[in-house]
């Protein structure tokens, strides 16, 4: 703890929803923190954080965030359903590509990256998946793509005095969250919200609070696997037990249905639930339909359906936290109903 006490971080993406919780913790604890920007942020200098602006794809830009830096929070990625690929790829695989590449030539010891469940998309249910899948090389988003891409060159990273680690995060939420219920409830208040499928599907989340814990819990980890090993087994990060060189689920470990969470959030909100429902292979041919039009037309924004989005609306995505839990230490804390409840306290205000 007194390494990490007083290593300094970079985080990138500190000005998001994750990233920021995450940066509050971190400053909380008294550690020295930059941040990577696309532009100044006066307010972030005021409280002490080293801001550096610029593209996470530029090499000298990389160069200077991670000067002086020990651990490295990759955090920032492009995110979205829909887009060009070369956008995603630029964002999400040539950003850390450069980014890995700086922090190993600077001497940073830590590299905990910021991945998602959808790196093993595999258009089919998810029930107590474990990190065993492959990782998804076919896919109708470049997101997923693109993200598998780049957890697989941070775990190729991995080696003696460099560890690096990936976490996959499913679906954040919570006060502040600036995505997932705010466009839930803009799409049910539209009118354009449907059931899709059954409507019995069994999905995982993860609280803020809880996702940005397993953050600091994956770099404790890592720091007390490097000094086991120096201390047990000489030979370098990659060996042993632990967080280096691996992957994990990072959820609430709560599954829910759904669309029975959806329509308890929206009622307690006075909005009206969802009732009408839409087969997957009906809401797979309006998505491709869909995709069709935007890939051709001028139109703008992401198109209000895709097959992607098909699928996750209608399968079931949850996962096994066992590996979580025996190599981070990671528990929750912030469970779906006392989480559920601060937000509807919040949204009500």
């Amino acid at each position: 703890m007194s390494e990490l006490s007083s290593a300094p971080v970079l985080v990138t993406g500190g000005t998001g929803f994750l990233g920021s919780h995450l940066v509050d913790q971190l400053l909380a604890a008294q550690r020295t923190v930059t941040v990577v920007s696309r532009q100044p942020r006066r307010e972030l200098e005021a409280r002490g954080i080293r801001v550096v602006v610029g593209a996470l794809h530029d090499p000298a830009v990389c160069a200077n965030a991670v000067k002086n830096v020990k651990t490295v929070f990759h955090v920032a990625a492009r995110v979205g359903v829909w887009g060009k690929h070369e956008d995603f790829h630029r964002d999400n695989v040539v950003a850390t590509e450069t980014l890995l590449a700086a922090a190993q030539t600077a001497d940073v010891c830590r590299f905990v990256h910021t991945s998602t469940p959808s790196v093993v998309y595999n258009g089919r249910d998810l029930a107590g998946a474990d990190e065993s899948l492959p990782l998804t090389t076919d896919c109708p988003s470049p997101y997923p793509l693109t993200k598998a891409h780049a957890e697989a060159k941070v775990i190729a990273a991995n080696r003696e005095g460099f560890a690096t680690t990936a976490l996959r995060p499913h679906l954040i939420w919570g006060i502040g969250d600036p995505h997932l219920v705010p466009r839930m409830r803009a799409r049910a208040r539209a009118g354009r919200l449907r059931i899709v499928g059954s409507g019995q599907n069994r999905v995982d989340m993860v609280h803020i609070t809880n996702a940005t814990q397993a953050h600091l819990d994956a770099e404790q980890a890592l720091a007390e696997q490097v000094c086991h090993l120096i201390d047990d087994k000489p030979g370098g990060a990659q060996h042993g037990s632990g967080p280096a060189g691996r992957a994990y689920f990072i959820t609430n470990d709560e599954p829910v249905n759904l669309w029975e969470w959806i329509n308890e959030l929206l009622t307690a909100l006075g909005e009206p639930p969802i009732t009408k429902q839409i087969s997957l292979k009906a809401a797979s041919r309006v998505g491709a339909v869909c995709e069709a039009l935007w890939s051709v037309l001028p139109l703008k924004g992401e198109p209000p359906m895709t097959r992607f989005i098909a699928a996750e609306l209608a399968k079931d995505h949850w996962f096994d936290l066992s590996a979580a839990k025996r190599d981070l230490g990671y528990q929750p804390t912030v469970s779906m109903a006392k989480g559920t409840r601060a937000l509807i306290e919040q949204l009500r205000d």
